[in-house]
């Protein structure tokens, strides 16, 4: 067994790693997020998740290069402390600890909402408590066991995708006993493919890049994988394809079996999945609980991943000296208990939302942490040009995996990616998104401050 100068313990394999990160990405984002994309873009939200993967392969080479070179569990927050300043480096991993706090918040009561399709006299505090449990309960085991049970939620999430496509190739093209749907639904309906003209398939990309967001996951975990130059350059390449082609397929069968307009809710606080709704609407007898079944277990897996993310970037943050020594202890078996611990204020937060405002807590929290995760890929990019620029001709041509025309590729990530921070003023439920980051902002700068000058006393 393999332990990190860190005192974690490097279990994670390279099949775990790839399903770890398909499990964080592949969650919310798609299988209820789609339901406000679809209301923005109509079937052009088929055209926003295409530009989405674009952005997302950019970054996924730009951190596989940098994982490589530098397997630590801070990541892409160690990277930005080390080329461009410890500032970034503090603020980076402070955001992300914070955003994914909030993620696992909206995850679990995603669950809540999805188990309101079958039982929906009761109150979602009760789903969101028990699947807090769960998740808390599976954290604190060892990493090789956290690990195994991602990597069979995730296979839960992949198979359905796929089984989702299947079914709904099988309606598309009249195969069996139900008549050919064809693609009548994604011109066929109000405003035809773009009822929203281009204008809607942009603001749908504010929140479709949400649901690349995990990608990053690859990093974090680099920290306890085995054989890390081998493991992630092939785990990246695999998460990516995966996903590029799960999110396109799915959403465009998806859109080609039912009305966009039947998809897409129109206020009112979201109230299930546009997934289960689909197979509702096209009558396959008992298709829609098997899915709900599917998307519980998604909601789960993201929360379980990005409640591990979230643990490791509060345990470097304190090896760091950036936050509480007590965060860095680990237990027996490699495992930091007390960053699990606040790691988990997040479902605290989605309990209390589940009480007061349950139609709109998932909103709530997911357009919260908008802003920040768009921050931390804008500065991963900054970092990755400044990691190329250190890196002598020989040092890059022994790298496993390398990002082609890496300048004009990070340069265009860079620009989508403001463009899409400008674009959250003009979108429904995310115009505070960015002023409600920057007093966050403000006040990690005067933690880092302050943290700077005690260090130096």
């Amino acid at each position: 067994m393999a332990t990190t100068e860190e005192g974690l313990q490097r279990q994670l394999t390279s099949r775990q790693l790839t399903m770890i990160a398909i499990g964080s990405a592949i969650g919310v984002g798609l299988f209820l997020g789609s339901t406000v994309t679809i209301g923005l873009a109509g079937p052009g939200v088929i055209v926003t998740y295409v530009l989405g993967a674009l952005i997302a392969l950019v970054m996924a080479y730009a951190l596989a290069e940098m994982a490589v070179v530098h397997p630590q569990a801070g990541s892409f927050g160690v990277y930005a402390e080390r080329y461009l300043s410890p500032w970034f480096g503090f603020v980076v991993r402070a955001t992300y600890g914070f955003i994914q706090i909030l993620a696992i918040g909206a995850e679990v009561t995603a669950v809540a909402i999805y188990f309101t399709f079958w039982w929906p006299g009761v109150p979602q505090w009760v789903w969101v408590c028990g699947a807090s449990a769960a998740l808390v309960a599976i954290n604190t085991a060892r990493v090789s066991r956290f690990g195994e049970v991602e990597y069979w939620f995730a296979l839960i999430k992949v198979v359905a995708i796929l089984a989702f496509i299947a079914c709904g190739l099988v309606l598309i093209t009249g195969i069996g006993p139900w008549p050919a749907v064809g693609f009548r639904n994604l011109t066929g309906g109000p405003g035809g493919f773009l009822p929203y003209g281009w204008r809607g398939v942009w603001l749908a990309l504010t929140l479709v890049i949400t649901s690349y967001m995990g990608v990053e996951v690859i990093a974090v975990t680099a920290g306890e994988a085995e054989d890390p130059e081998r493991s992630i350059p092939r785990a990246m390449r695999t998460m990516v394809l995966r996903l590029i082609i799960f999110y396109i397929l799915a959403v465009a069968v998806m859109l080609m079996m039912t009305p966009w307009n039947r998809i897409g809710e129109g206020g009112g606080g979201i109230t299930g999945s546009p997934f289960v709704r689909a197979f509702v609407a096209v009558g396959i007898p008992y298709a829609a609980g098997v899915m709900n079944l599917v998307v519980i277990s998604a909601a789960l897996s993201s929360a379980n991943s990005n409640l591990y993310l979230t643990t490791r970037m509060l345990f470097s943050l304190s090896r760091s000296g950036y936050a509480p020594a007590s965060l860095s202890v680990v237990s027996d078996t490699g495992v930091p208990l007390r960053a699990v611990a606040v790691a988990s204020a997040g479902m605290g937060a989605a309990i209390l939302l589940a009480v007061l405002a349950p139609r709109q807590a998932f909103l709530s929290l997911y357009g919260t942490a908008v802003a920040g995760m768009l921050f931390i890929w804008i500065v991963i990019l900054f970092t990755y040009l400044s990691f190329r620029r250190a890196m002598t001709p020989e040092q890059v041509a022994r790298l496993p995996i390398r990002m082609p025309a890496h300048r004009t590729a990070a340069a265009f990530g860079i620009v989508s990616l403001l463009a899409i921070v400008a674009t959250t003023f003009f979108v429904d439920g995310l115009q505070y998104t960015v002023p409600s980051f920057l007093p966050f902002l403000v006040v990690m700068s005067i933690v880092y401050a302050r943290t700077r000058r005690d260090s130096r006393a």
